[in-house]
């Protein structure tokens, strides 16, 4: 099993180009439910798996 992550610039990117503040923001809303990162020698990275998951559930409640 390979675990695929992305870093937060590709992350940003793939959010429709979100800034560092909307990630932070994301993270402290418990409401959201965003997807902890993986901290690698001070960088962070996320599961490309949490965040896909993620985005399908925020299309559920907008559905």
């Amino acid at each position: 099993m390979t675990i695929q992550i992305i870093a937060v610039t590709a992350l940003r990117e793939a959010l429709g180009g979100v800034s560092e503040m909307t990630i932070w923001r994301w993270l402290k809303d418990p409401a959201l439910n965003f997807p902890k990162p993986i901290y690698i020698s001070k960088r962070r990275y996320w599961r490309y798996e949490d965040v896909l998951a993620w985005l399908e559930s925020q299309a559920e409640i907008e559905a």
